[in-house]
Parts: structure tokens; C-alpha cells; sequence
């Protein structure tokens, strides 16, 4: 008996159809000196790994985001869908907890999109949020010095009053983002939506069960059963990873400086309150 047939009928050789799986996993953008949020920088590698193989059937994204960068969200889409494109390799997205926002941004990246019934979904438009501080400064006797050139350098300066004019400047400005967003679904989603416009951009979100009503998923379940489904029993799911070095898996990293130890307990707040709008 041939080694190769020996190694195909225990369920070794290269009979067994291999679906490499890369996890998109955390807040997408930077989110602290320490806390490694999605961008394309970081995932760039991974990328090209997942779709390296030649027998590959399939790539599986495996999404748990709240969201974050657009432009993040946009570049890793679109390095997954050329890839695709290139090697001629079907992409399935499957939602764990959260696929919203980026997200869900992220999901489209797939030709077909899973989640289960208690995953969330949606969140479809654009955010922005910040502080006023000027009336507490000035309660505690500190004057705001300013010097620019241009007259929109101190665009909603958080110690300024607000000024209309700036409001009017990012409102435009999440318009045109918001469009990007809407286009990429109606491409993406193209003939699966099943509700109008009004409805799937507002920026609501909705569990799987409802989203899969709305045409946002093409089914419930979860990786291993629809890939097994799919592809058969014998499929072999391979995680993409990145390998830490020996020296920061035996020893972790070097001790922060207490500036960069402020900085992270900023960033795990604005973190925790990405994953705190959907209830986790």
C-alpha cells in the first residue's frame, strides 16, 4: 500500500480538504502601546499565510469585533478581497459574540457570512464622541493658550466651546464615511437584503436570528459544522497565528514606564466601552 494512501485513509494525507481559519478578534484600529487593536499592519501577514496554500478550499474568518477604525476596517476588507479574488478561494465569515460596526465591515469581507442566533450584528453608520471641558476650566482658574495656522486647526477642541461650524465640518465628514459604509454592504450584500434602506442604516443592531431575517447573514451556525457541511467530515481547520518569541513567551514583556502604564488603563477604558454598547 502506497505511504500516501496509508496516510489518507487515517485521515493524514492530502485528501482531507483544508480550510485555514484566521481570527479577527478585538476592537479594530490602535488602542494603547500595549493592546494590539485590527489593523492591517498587524494582520498583513496573516493574510497572505491564510491564503498561502495551493490546495486550499477555503479561508474561514472567525469575527468577534465591536468595531473601531474605518479606515482599518477598509483596508483589511479589502486585502482579504483581493487575496480572494487572486487565488480563487471562496471566504466564509462566521460572527461569534459582536460583528458590529467595523465589525460587520469586517464580516462583508466573506462570501458568506454565519453567526449564531445570540450573536450581534449590525450597528451599520458612524460614531464619534468626546468631552467638553471648557466650563470646568475655567471654574478652576486655567486659561487655554492656542496659537494655529489654519482656520480649522483646533477643530472641536474639547477646552473651546462647541462651535456650530465644527459640528457642521464632522457631521459632513461622517456622511461621506457612512456612504462608504452603505456602499460596501449593498455591493457586498447585493440580492440578500431583504429589508429597505430606512431600516438596515440606522445604525441599529440585532441578533442573528433577526439579522439572518433581514439578509445581513446567510445562516446560523457555527465554523466546524458548516465547514464539515460544507467540505465534508474529514476537513481540516487550521488556525492562522502569529508565534511569539521564545524570550516574550518565557518572560513577557519589559516593565512599562508609569506614563505608558496611564496610557494603557486609558486605552482598556475606551476598549471596555466599545464592547459595554452591546452589552458585554
Amino acid at each position: 500500500m502506497a505511504f500516501d494512501t496509508l496516510l489518507a485513509r487515517v485521515g493524514l494525507g492530502k485528501s482531507r480538504p483544508l480550510v485555514n481559519v484566521l481570527r479577527l478578534a478585538g476592537p479594530i484600529g490602535q488602542v494603547g502601546a500595549f493592546r494590539n487593536g485590527l489593523t492591517l499592519a498587524s494582520l498583513a501577514g496573516l493574510i497572505e499565510q491564510a491564503f498561502r496554500p495551493k490546495d486550499l478550499k477555503a479561508v474561514a474568518l472567525a469575527i468577534n469585533s465591536p468595531g473601531g477604525s474605518p479606515v482599518q476596517s477598509a483596508l483589511i476588507h479589502r486585502r482579504i478581497r483581493a487575496l480572494a479574488k487572486e487565488k480563487g478561494v471562496p471566504v466564509f465569515s462566521f460572527c461569534e459574540d459582536v460583528a458590529a460596526s467595523g465589525g460587520y465591515w469586517l464580516a462583508c469581507a466573506g462570501d458568506e457570512i454565519y453567526a449564531d442566533e445570540s450573536s450581534i450584528l449590525g450597528s451599520i453608520g458612524v460614531i464619534s464622541a468626546g468631552f467638553g471641558f471648557h466650563e470646568a476650566i475655567g471654574r478652576i482658574g486655567v486659561e487655554r493658550r492656542v496659537y494655529t495656522q489654519g482656520t480649522r486647526k483646533g477643530l472641536l477642541d474639547p477646552f473651546r466651546p462647541e462651535d456650530p461650524d465644527d459640528v457642521a465640518r464632522i457631521v459632513a465628514l461622517q456622511a461621506d464615511i457612512f456612504e462608504s459604509f452603505k456602499d460596501l454592504v449593498r455591493t457586498r450584500r447585493n440580492g440578500h437584503l431583504k429589508a429597505p434602506e430606512e431600516e438596515l442604516f440606522t445604525g441599529d443592531i440585532w441578533a442573528g436570528k433577526r439579522a439572518l431575517e433581514l439578509g445581513l447573514i446567510d445562516g446560523l451556525g457555527d465554523m466546524r459544522s458548516v465547514m464539515r457541511e460544507r467540505f465534508g467530515d474529514k476537513v481540516r481547520l487550521n488556525l492562522i497565528g502569529e508565534r511569539k518569541g521564545w524570550l516574550r513567551r518565557r518572560f513577557g514583556m519589559t516593565a512599562p514606564e508609569p506614563a505608558q502604564i496611564a496610557a494603557e488603563m486609558l486605552s482598556a477604558v475606551e476598549e471596555r466601552a466599545l464592547w459595554g454598547r452591546y452589552g458585554l
